[in-house]
């Protein structure tokens, strides 16, 4: 049990990490996945656990992967995944701007290696 207890505190302090990556309040983080400011604190103190549910929305609004958050995880592509999380919430129209912006970047940048 002592090590569930354990569990449940380093996933709150993932969560809260990632709260506090974004600076946003418990209040402000919590109206965003749908939960009761006082049940987010719970959580992230390790007193509580996180339905699936909760975890989906936060991973959904992070970026960040379910196994950073369950299991401290950090793969190689976890930043394109945040990236294309956050371009999934883009129409068409600003993706177009967002990856000519890209492709400029790019050129540049390899420009300086060459």
């Amino acid at each position: 049990m002592q090590e569930f207890k354990m569990e449940n505190v380093l996933v709150g302090e993932r969560i809260r990490s990632i709260r506090e990556s974004y600076n946003m309040s418990r209040e402000k983080f919590s109206e965003i996945i749908d939960v009761s400011e006082v049940f987010l604190g719970q959580i992230e103190r390790g007193e509580r656990s996180l339905s699936i549910k909760t975890l989906r929305k936060i991973v959904n609004y992070s970026g960040v992967s379910s196994d950073f958050i369950l299991f401290g995880d950090v793969k190689q592509n976890d930043k394109i995944s945040q990236i294309n999380n956050i371009l999934s919430t883009f129409s068409s129209d600003v993706l177009d701007y967002i990856y000519e912006f890209i492709r400029i970047f790019y050129k540049f940048f390899s420009r300086d290696k060459n």
